[in-house]
């Protein structure tokens, strides 16, 4: 049995999860999520403006900081950190902690490989529209291929203290370790979907351990102290979910239901680069407090193509808020987005988007919020975007005059102008599997 902990569920987590993990209990692989789908946009970005950059920054003072325990109880790392630049993240990783062993996973940012593939005929049509990627060649930001847990555990064979990959699944960071210390085969399949459920469990972090939890959520305890959640798995495939006894937060069926419902399609096939789980095959029991069982698993063979993770510039946004005070604050606002509204129109401007909303009686849940017809305060939320910056940088300039030539009562502007910011979209592809290559770096 090897115990495999999650500390973070996206870059901006909380820092002192994983030094918890550490602290309060054992484990054998520390795993930390860092992407999501924009956050390799970002991270393109700050590599275009500076090619030391584009990793999770947050991420080699954490190593740092950790290295002596790391060390000292054979922990081993392994982390999708590496974001579009996972060779200079290793070595900031080293800088940080030099007496540790640091592999790279390459093969996965595919960036500088679109017109290679469009030359041998991949369109890589969107999976949402079916629009061929031609259409947006030119603003593309980022292009990563998800890679699986194989090159993850391939590094771990080195005898890595850290493992650093860029855009693995999610999954994938806790399937690995378990292919690693298991010799789980490539046709493992049942086993194989049993670690991507595992992954897919406690790839948020604390989100399966008591936070953003519907059930009860008053009574989850010591939520300042939440425990990140722990998998402890077994060579057949079968595990627990669990944490540090002495943390806060809770684990039970109910927290794992909620989190086995998230980001999930077809619940027969889940799709991964190692495997197809089968979630209508999954049984929990919760066996003692804070222990859930899983068992049961089934899964197939591996798609024949893996998922690309395309970014692209989309335009330009802005948005800014007023906040309107009792009495009348619904109508002040109202009146104060109809005059925005009309000012924009009188300047001839066009947006491909004007939206609104009014925090405090309905932008959470639309038509079906309560009724609330004289609240206290309403914050209005005006959003606009579109291809010309011009217009939207001129919309900027709208908002604040209201108040004093609008509607009376006008706080919360002391930001001043909203800021132009460009909209970067996400546009996801297929491509034959046999065309991603990776490879292991040891780097010293």
């Amino acid at each position: 049995m090897i115990r495999i902990a999650n500390g973070q569920g996206f870059w901006g987590d909380w820092l002192e999860a994983p030094v918890r993990l550490v602290d309060q209990g054992p484990i054998d692989f520390l795993v930390l999520d860092y992407l999501a789908e924009v956050t390799m946009s970002i991270l393109q970005k700050q590599k275009q403006d500076d090619p030391a950059l584009g990793y999770a920054r947050d991420f080699p003072p954490l190593i740092g900081r950790l290295a002596r325990k790391l060390k000292d109880r054979n922990i081993k790392v392994v982390a999708n950190a590496g974001g579009v630049n996972p060779t200079a993240c290793a070595y900031a990783v080293l800088h940080a902690a030099p007496g540790l062993k640091v592999a790279v996973v390459h093969g996965d940012d595919v960036f500088h490989r679109i017109d290679e593939f469009l030359g041998k005929g991949y369109e890589m049509r969107d999976m949402e529209t079916g629009q061929a990627i031609a259409a947006i060649r030119k603003q593309i930001l980022s292009a990563n291929a998800y890679i699986g847990a194989f090159p993850l555990a391939e590094a771990l064979d080195t005898g890595a203290d850290v493992v650093i990959a860029g855009r693995s699944t999610d999954t994938a960071l806790t399937l690995a370790p378990m292919v690693h210390k298991f010799k789980w085969k490539a046709d493992d399949w049942d086993r194989l979907a049993a670690g991507t459920i595992a992954g897919h469990i406690i790839e948020c972090g604390a989100q399966c351990s008591g936070g953003n939890c519907q059930v009860d959520w008053e009574r989850i305890p010591d939520m300042a102290d939440i425990g990140y959640p722990i998998i402890e798995a077994e060579p057949d495939g079968a595990f627990t979910v669990t944490k540090h006894a002495n943390a806060g937060g809770r684990v039970h069926s109910d927290t794992v239901k909620e989190q086995l419902l998230y980001e999930l399609g077809d619940p027969t096939r889940y799709m991964t680069p190692d495997c197809i789980a089968d979630f209508t095959t999954i049984q929990l029991a919760d066996v003692d407090p804070n222990r859930v069982r899983v068992t049961g698993i089934r899964g197939g063979p591996r798609p024949p193509t893996l998922k690309l993770s395309i970014s692209y510039a989309h335009g330009w946004k802005a948005i800014g808020t007023l906040v309107y005070s009792w009495p009348q604050a619904v109508a002040k606002a109202r009146a104060a987005d109809r005059i925005v509204r009309e000012r924009l129109a009188a300047l001839g401007l066009e947006f491909e988007e004007i939206y609104t909303e009014l925090f405090g009686l309905n932008a959470c849940h639309g038509p079906a919020a309560p009724p609330n017809p004289d609240p206290p305060e309403i914050q209005l939320r005006i959003g606009v975007r579109g291809q010309d910056r011009k217009a939207v940088d001129r919309f900027t300039r709208e908002l604040i005059p209201l108040v004093l030539n609008g509607p009376p009562g006008a706080t919360g502007f002391g930001e001043g102008r909203p800021a132009v910011r460009e909209i970067v979209a996400y546009w996801s592809a297929l491509i034959p599997r046999e065309e991603i290559a990776t490879r292991v770096e040891v780097v010293s």
